[in-house]
């Protein structure tokens, strides 16, 4: 004779095949799910981590390695890549201090410009009477060349004084590109953000200066006009 089945019994093994079944989908359900989510977070890491290493002047490049905003007037630009010039002498530091060698340069250049156009010249170059100061420059070499020659004698020494001062500092550590120890009116001695802010300014004042000296004499060689001419026409 054939053994009956208990009902009750394939009931309880149906009830628990019902229930494994839920559980796998469940499982697979919450793993999908937080694969889905996983690409969405790992992206939004990514596009933070791009965001901040893209350069504050130029947002579509990233910004040079060097460049970390540490120096004043440091907005990440550089086009091409001359931060990270190493070779021949040549590296940040040395660019450094070239730009703000050029940048007191040019702001002195374009005060005194501006100074002989609204004065006159200076006593004893009273034969510099072209408005362009280039034009200016030849009149007083050709009647005291002695006055241009003792100019770049006296820039020779500055260049030697500050090419000593580049390199040793540049080996010890201990000199700040451009800083000379100059201060008569003590702004070191004020707050350290005040003197952040007045070498940000000095920066920004002195790349503004710098186009704007090239402007004074290249359209002053064009029209033989001085800065306040062709300001004005």
């Amino acid at each position: 004779k054939k053994k009956k089945k208990n009902p009750s019994s394939t009931a309880t093994y149906t009830g628990i095949i019902e229930e494994t079944k839920m559980k796998f989908v469940a499982a697979l359900s919450l793993l999908a799910s937080a694969s889905a989510f996983a690409p969405s977070q790992q992206s939004a890491r990514s596009v933070t981590s791009l965001n901040a290493e893209r350069s504050k002047s130029l947002p579509f490049m990233n910004r040079p390695p060097l460049l970390d905003g540490s120096m004043a007037g440091d907005v990440g630009f550089d086009p091409l890549g001359l931060s990270q010039i190493d070779e021949v002498g040549i590296d940040l530091y040395w660019l450094r201090e070239a730009e703000i060698k050029h940048c007191r340069v040019a702001m002195l250049a374009v005060a005194g410009i501006l100074q002989v156009e609204i004065f006159g010249p200076a006593p004893g170059c009273e034969m510099a009477t072209a408005k362009n100061q280039m034009d200016a420059f030849w009149q007083i070499w050709n009647a005291h060349p002695q006055y241009i020659a003792a100019g770049f004698i006296g820039i020779m020494m500055i260049e030697a004084v500050s090419g000593i001062a580049t390199t040793t500092g540049r080996e010890s550590g201990e000199r700040a590109p451009g800083d000379f120890g100059l201060d008569p009116l003590g702004f070191k001695k004020g707050s350290a953000e005040g003197y952040k802010r007045l070498e940000a300014q000095e920066i920004a004042n002195g790349r503004l200066a710098m186009f704007a000296a090239a402007g004074e004499i290249v359209q002053g060689m064009t029209t033989d006009e001085g800065a306040l001419g062709n300001l004005m026409t």
